[in-house]
C-alpha cells in the first residue's frame, strides 16, 4: 500500500511538472471561482429574511425587547432610528407569543389591570386618584390607537376637584388629545364626530366642547355638526365632488389617448366648473289628453232636441237676443203657421292634472377645461430620436379633438350645452418630453438575472475543466504503463560467489544499484509493482 502511495505521488509530481504556466493558472483559477461560487450560493440560500417584529416602539420598550432577544440568542436588527425591531421571518410568530406571555412590550403606563394585580397595596386617596387618572388616560389612548388611520395617541385629562358643599356646582372635565395619523389618511367628518363621542362618553362629565384633538402637525380636528349646512362641511363636499369628476375624466382620457400615442407620450390635465345650486320646486300642470287636437277626454255628454209644428210656430224667433234665444235666428210674426227644430249638446271634458315635486341634482357640470400635452419626439428602431412632422401633428390633433369633444359634450349638463364650445375648452400642445418617467417602479427587489447567468456559466466552465483535467491525467497514466511494459528488463551483473546466503546477496546487489543508478532502481521497482 505504501509503494502504491509513493507511485501515485510520483505520477502526480511528474504530471504537475509537465504542465505549462497557463495550465497551472487556469487550474487554480477554476478552483478559486468554484469555491467563490459555492460560498455565494450558500450565503444566498442561508440568508434569513428579516421582517418587523414591532413598530413605533419607545426607547424603553426597545430596551426591554432587546434584552429578552439577547437572552434567547435570537438575531435581530434595529431600524428606523431604533423604533423598529426586525427578526428572522420564520421566528416572528413564536416570538410574538412568547413576548406577549411575558407582558412585553411594557410601556410602563398604568392601566386598569394595575389595580387587580396590586389590590393589597395600601395607598392614600390622592395616590389612588393619580393612578386612576393615569389608568383612564392609558386605556383611552389604547382605545383611540385601535381606530384606522391612527398610529399612536397621547391623552391628557383634567379632572376637576369634587365640590366641598352640596350646593356648589360641579365643574366640567376637559381633555387634550394628540394623535399620530398615518401618512395620506383623510378622516371623514363622521369619523371625527365619532372620536369626540367616544372621548366624551369615556370620561365622566366631559362635554364635547371641552375636548381638543390635534395631530402631530398641530392640525386641529374640529367637531362637525350633524347636518350638512356648515360652511366647512359644504366646502369639503364640493371640493371632493369637483376632484372626483376631474379625476374620472382625466383617467378616461389618459387611457384612450395613451392607446393612440403611447402611455408615456401624453399628459392630460382637467379642470371643471361645477354648479352646486340646489332647487326644490312643486309644479302643478294641466295638459290635454290629445296634444295634437288640444282636446280633453269627454266624461259626460248632454244632448237636448226640440221640434214643434202649428200656429205660432213659424220659423224664426223673438226679435233680439235673450238668454235663451238663438243668435241670428230670423224673427217672424206670431200669427203664422209653421214648425221649428232646436238641438243643444253639452260635453264635459277632463284634462290631465299633473303634480310634480322636483328636487334638482346636487351638482351640475357647467364647464370643462382640458389641457393635453403630446410628446412630439419618437424613437425609431435604430434608437434614433425623430420628431413628428406637421402632417402627423395635424392628424394626431384631429383624432384627439374628436375624442375630447365627445367627452366634453356628454359630460356637461344639458342646461349649459348652448353656452359651451368644446373646441374652445380644449388645448393641445406638442412638446418634447425631457422629464423622467414618474410612474412608480413596481419591480420587486430580487437577485438580478445576470447573477444566475454568470454563476451558471462559471459552474459549467469548472465542470468542463475538471473533465478535461481527468481525461488528460488518465491518458498520461496509460502512456506510462505502456512505456513500462515495453521497457526491457535490466541486466544485473553477476554476483561474486560468496558463502553468504541468497537473500543477503540480493540485498547487497539492490543497495549497490540504488546507490549507483537510482533511476534504474526506480524503474526496476515500478516493473515489480506492475507485475504484482
Amino acid at each position: 500500500m505504501k509503494e502504491k502511495m509513493i507511485n501515485w505521488k510520483d505520477r502526480t509530481t511528474n504530471f504537475w511538472r509537465n504542465r505549462t504556466k497557463v495550465q497551472k493558472i487556469t487550474f487554480f483559477g477554476s478552483i478559486f471561482v468554484g469555491l467563490l461560487l459555492i460560498v455565494s450560493i450558500v450565503l444566498f440560500t442561508t440568508h434569513s429574511n428579516y421582517v418587523p417584529l414591532y413598530n413605533n416602539l419607545s426607547m424603553e420598550e426597545v430596551g426591554q425587547i432587546k434584552g429578552e432577544l439577547d437572552a434567547k440568542g435570537v438575531p435581530y436588527e434595529l431600524t428606523d432610528g431604533g423604533k423598529v425591531i426586525e427578526v428572522p421571518e420564520e421566528q416572528v410568530d413564536s416570538l410574538l407569543v412568547d413576548l406577549a406571555a411575558q407582558g412585553l412590550p411594557n410601556s410602563g403606563n398604568i392601566d386598569y389591570s394595575f389595580f387587580s394585580e396590586n389590590a393589597s397595596w395600601g395607598v392614600t386617596e390622592n395616590e389612588f386618584n393619580v393612578m386612576k387618572l393615569d389608568a383612564m388616560q392609558t386605556e383611552l389612548a389604547n382605545l383611540i390607537k385601535g381606530i384606522d388611520g391612527i398610529q399612536d395617541a397621547k391623552v391628557m385629562i383634567n379632572m376637576p376637584e369634587e365640590p366641598v358643599f352640596v350646593n356648589d356646582a360641579k365643574q366640567e372635565a376637559s381633555a387634550s388629545i394628540v394623535i399620530h395619523t398615518e401618512a395620506g389618511y383623510n378622516f371623514e367628518p363622521s369619523e371625527i364626530n365619532g372620536l369626540y363621542h367616544i372621548v366624551s362618553k369615556a370620561v365622566p362629565n366631559l362635554p364635547t366642547e371641552n375636548i381638543a384633538i390635534t395631530n402631530q402637525y398641530f392640525e386641529s380636528f374640529d367637531l362637525e355638526s350633524s347636518g350638512n349646512n356648515t360652511s366647512k362641511d359644504s366646502y369639503t363636499y364640493q371640493q371632493t365632488v369637483k376632484q372626483d369628476i376631474e379625476k374620472d375624466v382625466q383617467k378616461r382620457l389618459q387611457q384612450m389617448l395613451g392607446a393612440m400615442v403611447g402611455p408615456g407620450n401624453v399628459i392630460v390635465s382637467v379642470t371643471s366648473d361645477i354648479d352646486f345650486t340646489q332647487e326644490n320646486r312643486t309644479e302643478e300642470l294641466v295638459e290635454p289628453v290629445d296634444l295634437e287636437s288640444m282636446e280633453g277626454l269627454p266624461v259626460s255628454i248632454e244632448t237636448i232636441q226640440e221640434t214643434y209644428e202649428g200656429n205660432g210656430a213659424a220659423a224664426g224667433g223673438i226679435s233680439g237676443t235673450g238668454e235663451e234665444d238663438v243668435a241670428n235666428y230670423q224673427a217672424t210674426d206670431d200669427d203664422g203657421d209653421g214648425e221649428y227644430e232646436m238641438t243643444k249638446e253639452t260635453i264635459n271634458n277632463e284634462f290631465n292634472r299633473i303634480r310634480k315635486n322636483i328636487v334638482e341634482s346636487p351638482y351640475k357640470i357647467r364647464d370643462l377645461g382640458i389641457q393635453i400635452a403630446v410628446n412630439r419626439a419618437k424613437t425609431t428602431e435604430e434608437n434614433e430620436v425623430e420628431y413628428l412632422s406637421q402632417q402627423e401633428e395635424t392628424a394626431v390633433e384631429e383624432g384627439i379633438s374628436s375624442i375630447v369633444n365627445s367627452i366634453v359634450t356628454t359630460s356637461i349638463d344639458a342646461a349649459y350645452e348652448e353656452d359651451v364650445t368644446p373646441e374652445e375648452n380644449v388645448s393641445i400642445v406638442f412638446q418634447e418630453f425631457t422629464g423622467a418617467d414618474t410612474q412608480p417602479d413596481t419591480t420587486a427587489s430580487t437577485i438580478p438575472t445576470w447573477v444566475y447567468a454568470v454563476g451558471g456559466g462559471l459552474l459549467l466552465a469548472i465542470i468542463v475543466l475538471l473533465i478535461i483535467f481527468l481525461r488528460r491525467r488518465k491518458a498520461e497514466s496509460e502512456e506510462e504503463e505502456l512505456l513500462q511494459e515495453s521497457t526491457a528488463p535490466m541486466e544485473v551483473p553477476d554476483l561474486p560467489e560468496q558463502e553468504d546466503s541468497e537473500a543477503t546477496i540480493r540485498k547487497k546487489q539492490l543497495e549497490k544499484i540504488a546507490k549507483e543508478k537510482p533511476e534504474d532502481f526506480a524503474k526496476l521497482l515500478r516493473s515489480w509493482i506492475g507485475e504484482e
